[in-house]
Formats: structure tokens, sequence, C-alpha cells
């Protein structure tokens, strides 16, 4: 009796030392989406004819001519990006004007017939050989509109120009992180000489499900942007701002089966916070120009957003688990303006130094509940390493436990950072953070939605040896992966910027 009551013991002990992993809630990101989300930060590049002709939208009839950056140099304005702490960059390869910035094939509207490089340039080649050199992403967006071409409203524009143009670019210059498409399609254009309105119906027109199949067939790495997805929805604004609370999940309101920038549209506030009980894992991109406009026009010089602007931003979008895609635009020479540079040098600067030490590491952490007792694989250590996937993890009916964080000497901090184990779905919905102050625990913060980052920017610094989080709800049990504790780091601006 003994012995099978000690074979039992043995049998039950085992269980809990293999505990299994908690299961997925809702949907999950794919391998491309988690890369992207990794990525956080990335700048889209505008530049064509619309640079020399004071314009955002091109008309379609401008000549090839005029684009002629006589001194363009990709290292440069990739490099200045990267400076600003950005992980890529989306070259505009063609935007609505139709101009190409790589010798296509498909149309004679393209940088070939340039003065620049006497005809030989291929701005596309030298972006990618600036991020390769750099070790930064490469992403493209070649528009779906095109005000150029004699074809486009017919059939034959998307399957003899429009797709032939994506198979160029997602063949000919190495891997892109993202694919990027947006909602412009159809109105006025020149049209090779119709000068007239050419209306098409967004949902159908470009065989969504046939286009994409290039790019996952040519990309399979890459996550795609719409719209409302398939695999990264527009926040709604471009502002560079997400919701206070923020879901990674969402459903379109299509008016057909399936997820295309055609096939729904966004609403501000669903765009923004997306949807609790979304039917698919569509995170938001938070895009918004350093200057006023996308563009570069002379008359906005000394106007881009300052690195405090940036840093704000940098809370609002990342902090609410999204990414954030800031618009950069070379000036007529092909380089970022010094301003616009610097501002990106302060902010990079600032955000590095922010996040340099978690002033939480080496603290003795303690949790109200631990999943299976399995400290090694669950246990709150997993939330001070650097493995952004490792977690700490409760029993499936244990959904608002404590942690306790004692720093053993007291600390002085701003920005807390949190994050869950996306790979098993956004789990969180509420929790609160205390600090021991004056011998009591005192509440500092509330939020929502965690996700892949949340950052709590407090009104004033906290100095405290000891923090508590509290997860007061939860639909099932939580998997976070990240506490940090940190101390947000302003230069003054004169002590980076020169004339």
């Amino acid at each position: 009796m003994r012995k099978c009551f000690f074979v039992l013991f043995l049998g039950l002990s085992f269980v809990a030392l293999a505990q299994q992993a908690p299961k997925p809630y809702g949907p999950i990101p794919t391998p491309a989406q988690l890369k992207w989300q990794e990525t956080e930060m990335y700048c889209l590049i505008h530049f064509g004819p619309d640079t020399y002709t004071d314009k955002e939208w091109g008309y379609g009839d401008e000549d090839p001519q005029i684009v002629n950056p006589t001194k363009f140099d990709a290292m440069q304005i990739v490099g200045a990006a990267k400076a600003g702490g950005f992980k890529g960059v989306i070259v505009v390869a063609k935007h609505h004007d139709g101009f190409c910035l790589w010798p296509t094939k498909t149309t004679e509207h393209n940088i070939s017939h340039s003065p620049y490089k006497n005809g030989k340039g291929d701005l596309l080649q030298e972006y990618r050989e600036a991020c390769d050199k750099l070790g930064m992403k490469l992403g493209i967006y070649c528009s779906p509109w095109d005000r150029n071409s004699t074809l486009y409203g017919k059939p034959e524009y998307v399957t003899d120009i429009y797709r032939k143009q994506l198979q160029e670019l997602y063949t000919h210059y190495g891997p892109v992180f993202i694919t990027w498409f947006d909602g412009a399609n159809g109105g006025d254009g020149y049209y090779g000489g119709a000068k007239e309105t050419r209306k098409i119906d967004r949902s159908t027109y470009y065989g969504w499900d046939t286009t994409w199949a290039i790019v996952r067939k040519l990309q399979p790495g890459a996550a795609i942007f719409g719209d409302v997805g398939p695999d990264v929805r527009w926040v709604g604004n471009e502002n560079g701002t997400a919701g206070q609370t923020s879901w990674a999940t969402y459903t379109p309101h299509a008016p057909i089966e399936g997820k295309a920038p055609g096939n729904g549209f966004v609403k501000d506030k669903e765009g923004i916070e997306g949807h609790r009980d979304g039917k698919y894992w569509i995170p938001a991109e938070c895009d918004v120009p350093l200057r006023p406009g996308w563009f570069y026009h002379t008359n906005q010089d000394g106007k881009a957003k300052s690195a405090d602007d940036l840093l704000g931003l940098y809370y609002k979008s990342v902090g609410r688990g999204a990414c954030l895609d800031v618009g950069l635009a070379p000036n007529k020479d092909g380089l970022i303006d010094n301003y616009d540079a610097n501002c990106l040098l302060t902010f990079g600067s600032d955000l590095r130094e922010t996040f340099k030490t978690n002033l939480a590491k080496g603290a003795t952490l303690t949790a109200s509940n631990i999943r299976g007792k399995n400290k090694d694989k669950f246990g709150p250590a997993h939330l001070l390493d650097n493995d952004r996937y490792s977690y700490w993890a409760t029993d499936d009916k244990i959904t608002t436990p404590e942690l306790a964080i004692d720093m053993h000497k007291p600390q002085t901090f701003d920005v807390i950072r949190l994050r869950e184990n996306i790979k098993l779905g956004q789990r969180i919905e509420e929790l609160a953070v205390d600090a021991y102050l004056d011998g009591q625990w005192q509440q500092i913060a509330t939020t929502t939605s965690i996700g892949g980052n949340r950052l709590i920017k407090l009104d004033k610094e906290i100095t405290t040896n000891k923090v508590r989080l509290r997860i007061t709800k939860s639909p099932v049990c939580i998997a976070l992966s990240d506490f940090g504790l940190y101390r947000e780091f302003r230069l003054p601006p004169a002590d980076i910027i020169k004339d």
C-alpha cells in the first residue's frame, strides 16, 4: 500500500513539474507579424516628382526630366533613420503620380528617363545597399493607383502593369520586412493624356487575393500592411498615435469575405483601439510625417517634429502595442535636411539612454502564483531576462495574480514597461502598479491592454525600493514576458544639435 502511495506521489510530482504551457487565447501572430512587432519603429521615405513640384499628390503628367537628385545619398538618408533608433525604412518606390524610382520595364515613367546618373540610376538598389551596410530592414510601397498610366481603370493595368511592378520589386531587391498598400485608389489624373476622372471598385479591381499571392510567394517573410490588413492595419489617423486601450485583434468591416485594403474600411475609434473580440490578429501601425507634409517642401524647413515630440509619439504608438512609422522627406538634392537629421539624432539618443538600463534588474521577484510551481519554466525571473518570449505564467484558474518587486535599494523611475508573450495571444485586460511610499503601498498607475508592448509614462518621478504589480482583469491565466522600470532621459538639444 505504501509503495502504491509512493508511486502515486511521484507521478503527481512529475505531472506538476511537467505542467503544460498555457493554451493560446484568441488569434495569435504569424512569424512575419512577430518580426514586424519586434521592429517597433521604421521610416516611410517619400521622394519623386512631387519633391520638385511642391505637391503632395502629383497629377501624373510630370516630366521625368525634373527628377535629378544630384547629391542623392542613400547612406545619409538611411543613416539618419538609424541614428533616430529606427530599425528599417519603407521606400515609396512609386507614388500616385506613377513615377517609378527603379528602371522598370512596365512604364517609361521611371528613373531611367531622368537625368539622374545619365539614365542609369536605380534608387531602389541604392537603398537596398545602404540598408545592408547599416544593418537596417527594407520595406517597399508601390502605389496601386497610377495617375500616369493610360490603362488605369482597365483590367490590363492590374495584370500587365501593377502586378508586374510588384514582381520586379519583390524579385530584384532582396528580402523585405513589410510590403505597404494604402487606400488612395482612383480619381482624377493625367492617364496618358486623357485628363479625366477614373473610379474603380477598390474591393474588387485589384484582385487582392491574387495580388497578395505574389507577395506571399516572393517575400514569404514580409508582413502586408493595408487599411485593414491582412497583417497590419492602419490605425485610423496620421497623428502617430494608437488608443489608450489598444487591441492587436481586429475584425474588418467588409462587404465581401476576406481581409483586404479595399474589402473594408477603418472606423477611427476602431482603428485606434482595435476589437477585443476581433477575429484576426491585425495590429496597428501609427504613421505620421516628420514634417507637416510627406514630401519635401522648402517652406517647411525647420518645422520637423522635435525630439520631445517624437518621444511623446513613441509612448503613444510603440508604447501601446503598435509600431511607429515616421515619414522622411529627402530634399531636391536627395538628402535629409540637417535640421531634420538632428531632430532624429536627438530623439535616438534620448530613446537609447532612457531604455539602456532596467532599474528592476537584480530585484527579487515574489509571485502570488507560479504555473505548476515550476519556477524554471514559468517563474517571474523571466520578466527580467532579455528574451521577449520567456514569461511568467499562472495556473489556469489564477487570472488576477500579484507580483512584488524588491529592488533592495531606492530607485528613481518614471517609465514602466510591460510585455506579454503574444505568441499566446493578447490576454491581460487591466492591471495596476503600486509603489511602497511612506511606509505603505500607494497606487501609482493603471492601464488596460498590454500585448506586444505597453509603456506607462508617469506624471512624476517615483523613488522607492519596492513596487507591486496587480493583474486586476484577465479572462485567462497570464503570460507576462517583460517588466521594466526606467528613468526618462532627455539630452538638452544644445548639447547635440549643431548648426
